[in-house]
């Protein structure tokens, strides 16, 4: 080889500078956006946006005054949520208006309020340090580091399986409705702070209810609300469920319900071999998990794919290894699904979507 054509071979890669530009264009944007997210979980815990959400303006002492908060905070987070375009200033009077058509989206006003998931990303940059720990040496990071996440969780069901319990989920499978009217028993696995449990017993008080759960925070506060509100055909248990392929009671229960719980079991066949043992013959289980592809390729084009990878590393897939598990992470994909319900033993899977949730399919599945 001659010392031209080695220098040539040695010579870096052409950059497109185009793209270079476009990416940085991007990188800004998404820094802006990140920032607008932060804005709007600040508001959500703080009640801003609650007090916003009649469209009127006001001045930021009068919001201060409102909210009672400190108004040189609510002062500069209005300036903030000026140039993040969430809401609308007029200089002259210095007043300040969440617009109706932002607050449909962004408080209890709509049909959904989307500011709870603007949440996720400053809860889970809370435990960056552990996690970058574990990138280094391997392992996880346990529940007791996540802070409110619980209680993030129960929003987040909130907007996807509360309002549609009745009308959407449990319609999937034709006969529950009737069934929960005449008594049944019902059990939740990874049931978190049980509300769609307290929901489904207050709707039908002839059927019994269990919930279990590895957290015992979720599985206090779950207990002492039942308790406030008479649920007597309700009861929850902190319990893990890595070897619940042997502990299930067998035959014991007509309806088992898991929502967005598998993914994240230390190990996920041995507690779907748990539900199909715990079901009666005439049994069904219903699962809700996360709409993916199980493979890298499959999910370009997932509106949700990025937060949902970033929210299986920081949090899904991480609890799951700090328990020694599979750390089969959030993205595990329809694919990998099918694999595991067959490997547990249902006869029979299927799967559907529902159309006011982009982010979970819903499986209906029976012995």
């Amino acid at each position: 080889m001659t010392a031209q054509a080695q220098s040539q071979t040695d010579a870096p890669a052409a950059i497109d500078a185009s793209r270079v530009a476009g990416f940085e264009s991007r990188f800004v944007t998404a820094l802006n956006e990140a920032a607008m997210l932060q804005l709007i979980s600040l508001a959500h815990r703080s009640g801003l946006l609650a007090q916003l959400a009649d469209g009127e303006p006001v001045t930021s002492s009068e919001l201060a005054a409102k909210t009672e908060l400190n108004e040189r905070y609510v002062r500069e987070w209005l300036g903030g949520a000026t140039v993040a375009a969430l809401v609308e200033h007029d200089p002259q009077a210095m007043t300040y208006r969440l617009p109706l058509e932002h607050a449909a989206l962004l408080t209890d006003r709509g049909e959904a309020n989307l500011a709870v998931f603007a949440q996720y990303l400053p809860l889970m940059g809370q435990v960056e340090d552990d996690v970058l720990e574990c990138f280094r040496h391997g392992g996880g990071v346990p529940y007791t580091r996540y802070a409110r996440f619980h209680e993030v969780m129960a929003e987040d069901s909130g907007q996807t399986v509360l309002p549609v319990l009745f009308d959407a989920i449990l319609p999937l499978a034709p006969e529950l409705p009737a069934r929960l009217e005449q008594g049944i028993d019902v059990l939740d696995l990874g049931c978190g702070r049980g509300l769609a449990l307290m929901k489904l017993a207050e709707r039908f008080p002839a059927s019994r209810f269990v919930g279990y759960d590895l957290s015992r925070e979720a599985i206090g506060w779950a207990t002492e609300r039942a308790a406030r509100r008479g649920l007597g055909n309700l009861r929850f248990e902190e319990r893990d469920l890595s070897d619940f392929d042997l502990t299930a009671p067998a035959q014991r229960y007509d309806l088992v319900t898991t929502f967005d719980a598998i993914h994240d079991q230390a190990h996920p066949l041995n507690l779907l071999k748990g539900v199909r043992r715990t079901l009666r013959q005439d049994g069904v289980y219903l699962a809700q998990d996360i709409h993916a592809s199980s493979h890298h390729h499959g999910d370009r084009d997932h509106p949700m794919g990025t937060l949902l990878y970033t929210l299986s590393i920081m949090h899904c897939m991480s609890v799951s290894l700090a328990q020694g598990g599979e750390g089969l992470g959030t993205m595990w994909g329809r694919e990998k699904a099918r694999e595991y319900f067959g490997k547990a033993g249902f006869g029979s899977i299927e799967i559907h979507q529902l159309p006011h949730d982009i982010q979970n399919d819903y499986w209906v599945l029976r012995p």
